[in-house]
């Protein structure tokens, strides 16, 4: 019966090892006393065979039923049958005793070596007095194999006790690996729940930077007095600033980082971890009080695709600290802290997307009571002060009664277009029916014919066919709202509205105007006054957004106005059109 082991046995190693010297003496006796051929030396060959079958089942880890029964009795029979054939006492290896001798003290310690030697002395007694007739010379040769036996027995105990401590240190020192590794694994695994299960930034950055302290040194008494500093940055503000630390002081805590320099920047820039030592001479984070005393550290980019979120930054004072198997267990951590924020961001983008329906409906129906009061609401104020005019007229002055309801006439009809126009702006149904060139002539006509407002439009049809309907009507609003601004704003002869494909993938979007022009940047700043021009603009910004594309503004004084808007038409294309941006 065979039996596999997951760990080697030092004894068989041992034994092998001197049966193989064992042997390699043998073959030297043999051959000195000219005795080395197939008559006499075939228990040798045996010994070799017997000896690499050992090999090759040690080699396995395998054991057959009686392992060290089998080797006594195996080297007992041989080393006796080579005995006997080389000619007892006489022959040139009469010591080849020793080798059930010395298997015996290793599987057997003092016992198995004592045994061995009497039985094997016993033969060569035997031997001594049936061959030689040299009964003085067999008992002595029998005598000193008693001997040996009780030495190699004492010897055999002695190496077999070395054996079993050493195994029971290496046997611990696994154990107590196998537990750090599990420890370790715990700790990744509740970073792993913690990160999946919230969706607050700071808490996703605390327990990143706190699980990888506990990866790091899974022995809680050695994690308390543990020097490792650590810091969790991320990018506002275009900034990199401390989310979360371990052992930064106060100060350290409102230091902030371009990330153009040193370490910061290799990471950033080539997108892999970074190992470094003299931190203190490092261009940014040399300026961090808690990193003064470290010699090593390890810098980790927080990145997904092109969108960078900051980094992941541990340091120590020891040198050698961040060994391989560290650097691989930060790695690892960093790539679900990335997740986890990336899970964070998108659910706070989404809060903020909510944020800002809100205050875009709000501003809807805000504008849409401005409308009303400045237009269709005073008209007909006008037109019940007229119709009471004109009831007092009726009495003295038929003739002006008449002119007066004719104009009443022209108010009331202007006031039903500029209504017509507010809900065709509010719904534009032909854009649902008839697509967004369709949607675009028909407010250019409507501005001509409400307000007397030159609007031209140049719509390329490739385009507007690889808008889905939902963008569509998001450019339509652009249009609009950049249109209306021209209109009430500028005092611009024309309005020219542009939609175009420039690059692949990419199309461009422009409104330009001859008016007026303003300063943009004495509007921008008026934003937290809640100025009317601002927000139009700003509403035109928040509107590009939803389809993915980038807002610029150009205007001057006096020169007009250029609005563009740069929209991808497919997922690729954004990707180069924001990755272009941020660089």
């Amino acid at each position: 019966m065979v039996r596999r082991f997951e760990t080697p046995y030092m004894a068989d190693w041992f034994a092998i090892s001197f049966r193989w010297i064992m042997l390699v003496g043998l073959i030297v006796s043999l051959g000195r006393g000219e005795r080395l051929n197939l008559q006499t030396a075939w228990p040798l060959g045996l010994m070799i065979v017997w000896n690499l079958a050992n090999t090759a089942l040690t080699s396995a880890n395998v054991r057959v039923k009686y392992h060290r029964f089998l080797n006594i009795f195996a080297d007992l029979f041989l080393a006796g049958a080579f005995f006997w054939v080389q000619g007892g006492i006489q022959g040139p290896a009469s010591w080849s005793g020793l080798l059930p001798i010395l298997t015996g003290s290793i599987y057997f310690e003092f016992f198995g070596s004592v045994v061995s030697a009497i039985l094997f002395a016993v033969l060569v007694i035997y031997t001594g007095v049936k061959l030689d007739a040299n009964t003085p010379l067999a008992v002595g040769i029998g005598g000193m194999m008693a001997i040996m036996g009780l030495v190699f027995g004492f010897l055999g105990r002695r190496l077999v006790v070395y054996m079993r401590k050493n195994r029971e240190l290496w046997v611990g020192e696994e154990e107590k690996k196998q537990a750090m590794q599990s420890e370790r694994m715990r700790a990744i695994y509740e970073l792993t729940s913690t990160l999946s299960s919230t969706l607050s930034y700071k808490r996703v950055l605390e327990s990143a930077l706190n699980m990888s302290a506990t990866a790091l040194n899974p022995d809680p008494d050695q994690l308390i007095n543990d020097p490792l500093v650590g810091a969790v940055m991320l990018f506002n503000g275009g900034k990199l600033r401390v989310g979360s630390a371990r052992r930064f002081t106060t100060a350290d805590m409102r230091v902030t980082f371009d990330g153009v320099e040193g370490v910061l920047k290799k990471a950033l820039d080539e997108g892999e971890s970074v190992f470094f030592k003299d931190i203190g001479y490092d261009a940014e984070l040399g300026r961090v009080i808690a990193l003064r005393n470290c010699t090593s550290g390890f810098c980790f980019p927080l990145r997904s695709g092109f969108n960078v979120y900051g980094v992941l930054l541990f340091a120590h004072p020891d040198p050698d600290y961040f060994n391989t198997e560290r650097r691989n267990l930060l790695e690892i951590i960093g790539r679900q802290a990335v997740i986890a924020i990336q899970n964070a961001r998108l659910y706070q983008d989404l809060v903020e997307e909510k944020e800002r329906m809100v205050e875009v409906h709000e501003e809807a129906r805000k504008k849409l009571a401005r409308d009303l009061h400045d237009g269709p609401t005073q008209s007909v104020a006008a037109m019940a002060m007229r119709l009471n005019i004109t009831k007092r007229m009726l009495t003295k002055d038929i003739n002006a009664a008449t002119e007066e309801i004719v104009k009443l006439e022209e108010l009331a009809h202007r006031t039903t277009k500029e209504i017509r126009h507010m809900l065709f702006t509010l719904r534009p149904l032909i854009l649902e029916s008839q697509g967004l060139s369709a949607a675009l002539q028909a407010m250019a006509d409507k501005m001509q014919e409400t307000f007397g407002q030159k609007v031209t439009v140049n719509v390329e049809d490739r385009v507007v066919n690889q808008l889905e309907m939902g963008k569509q009507g998001v450019v339509f609003y652009i249009i609009e709202e950049a249109v209306n601004n021209a209109r009430k704003h500028a005092s611009a002869d024309t309005i020219a509205v542009r939609l175009r494909q420039m690059d692949v993938g990419i199309a461009l979007l422009e409104i330009i105007d001859n008016g007026v022009g303003f300063d943009v940047k004495a509007v921008t700043q008026a934003y937290d006054q809640r100025a009317s021009s601002s927000l139009g603009m700003v509403n035109l910004r928040e509107r590009a957004e939803l389809v993915n594309g980038l807002f610029q503004l150009d205007s001057t004084p006096g020169k007009g106005t250029k609005v563009q808007v740069y929209i991808p038409l497919t997922e690729e294309a954004a990707d180069r059109l924001h990755h272009g941006r941020n660089r």
